[in-house]
């Protein structure tokens, strides 16, 4: 008769869900979850919800908040006047911990990549130029990963905002092509910002 606890199955099943967790990294963290207080578990299962139900994307830069704008957005001591655009709410997460930028952000949520379906309408690219058609924005910081798609959307966005005479820049190649941002640490990621050219 083989060993089966259903619910402990279906806690591993659920953690194995998540991106880089394997069966056995699983297992770890379902008897770890089992070995604490019931109330540890409450605290953690609510938390789960509450992150589920209470955030969303800033209704300006789409960035993830809990609140109708982020407190960045929100914050009259930031640049309003220099966008960096990023590929995902994690990138905002890495450039505000190098505690070196004071401009806002605004979020695509991917990049364009037509083997994938992924076509500029499905990336938040038209709020982006909502935006820009205030008149406020003088320069877009290019973020994108320095991969294929990374490139073309980052080419892509600054053939649109030429015509509205905004500077573009690219933030420079301390970043390894292939890279993600959000393995960078924090001087690589500075430094890269320093060394910004215009496209």
């Amino acid at each position: 008769m083989s060993y089966n606890i259903v619910p402990l199955n279906e806690l591993v099943n659920q953690f194995s869900r998540l991106p880089g967790i394997g069966k056995k990294t699983a297992q770890r963290l379902a008897f770890s979850i089992l070995e604490q207080p019931s109330e540890y578990a409450e605290r953690f299962s609510k938390a789960i919800v509450e992150a589920r139900e209470k955030i969303h994307f800033c209704k300006c830069c789409q960035a993830l908040t809990d609140l109708e704008v982020c407190q960045i957005c929100d914050n009259p001591q930031r640049d309003h006047s220099v966008i960096c655009v990023v590929e995902d709410p994690k990138d905002v997460m890495a450039f505000e911990k190098m505690r070196e930028f004071s401009g806002v952000y605004h979020v695509l949520h991917g990049v364009i990549s037509p083997l994938d379906g992924i076509t500029p309408d499905k990336l938040k690219i038209k709020e982006l130029m909502e935006r820009l058609s205030t008149g406020e924005v003088k320069e877009l910081i290019m973020a994108t990963n320095p991969t294929v798609e990374g490139e073309a959307t980052a080419s892509y966005i600054s053939r649109l905002c030429k015509p509205m005479g905004i500077k573009v820049t690219r933030l420079a190649y301390g970043i390894p092509v292939g890279g993600d941002l959000q393995y960078a640490d924090e001087f690589t990621l500075a430094r890269s910002l320093e060394g910004r050219n215009e496209i």
